[in-house]
């Protein structure tokens, strides 16, 4: 199971937040390339990025950070956040972002992720964050009707998908174990997991369901886990 650090962008700084509440904001760093650098460093094989900004306001004032990041490494990056049309899609690609996660869109426009995965194949990935079981949209500030499993299992395209858990999300109380596998069991897609992985017991848990991921934020940034103990349990 590969292990991806989350580096979160906001304001161009590396923040982490509660539950993706915008006021339960904790700024961990102010130079996002380096800590990028720091987890490719660390033993890192791929690195998650998520654009808050794009996420909350549908427009991002950190793509050049992220082409700052993509150019600073070595290993694949993967970019969420904010990308609702193909031509944002296609500039995030032109960074060099190596797989680019569709969220609020895969939702409400089913289409373009066919036709985004009909042209990009494995570069494209679906976001499914939960709350209770139903899709959040919008940087998780609107909740549809749509179950998750459901969801997911209309998404026959695409090759990967990342679950998060949102009440899980930022709480160091370990991930959602149960609504996970439910959307491992579910699909044939990849699945990574993530939201409140805390603990090596927490990896080994994602391992043992079947996820082929598990991204890790605020935990490593708190130092309640370190990247090379998670590799090594992944």
């Amino acid at each position: 199971m590969q292990i991806l650090p989350a580096i979160d962008l906001r304001d161009g700084k590396c923040v982490n937040l509660v539950q993706g509440i915008a006021t339960q904001e904790t700024v961990f760093s102010d130079a996002p390339v380096e800590m990028a650098r720091r987890w490719q460093a660390e033993g890192a094989e791929y690195l998650h990025l998520v654009d808050l900004d794009g996420a909350f306001q549908g427009e991002s004032a950190n793509l050049h950070i992220v082409g700052e990041i993509v150019a600073a490494l070595d290993i694949p990056v993967q970019l969420g956040g904010g990308i609702r049309s193909m031509e944002r899609l296609e500039t995030v690609l032109a960074l060099g972002v190596d797989r680019a996660i569709l969220g609020t869109v895969a939702l409400k426009q089913p289409d373009l992720v066919k036709q985004a995965c009909a042209k990009y194949s494995e570069r494209i990935a679906v976001g499914i964050d939960a709350r209770d079981g139903r899709v959040a949209t919008d940087g998780w500030l609107e909740v549809s009707q749509k179950s998750a499993v459901e969801f997911a299992q209309e998404l026959t395209d695409v090759q990967t998908l990342i679950y998060t858990d949102i009440k899980s999300d930022g709480m160091l109380k370990g991930p959602n174990v149960d609504a996970t596998a439910a959307i491992i069991d579910a699909v044939s897609a990849d699945v990574i997991a993530s939201g409140g992985v805390t603990s090596l017991s927490d990896v080994a848990e994602l391992k043992r369901i079947g996820a082929s991921g598990a991204i890790i934020g605020r935990a490593l940034y708190t130092g309640d886990l370190t990247l090379q103990e998670a590799i090594a349990a992944g």
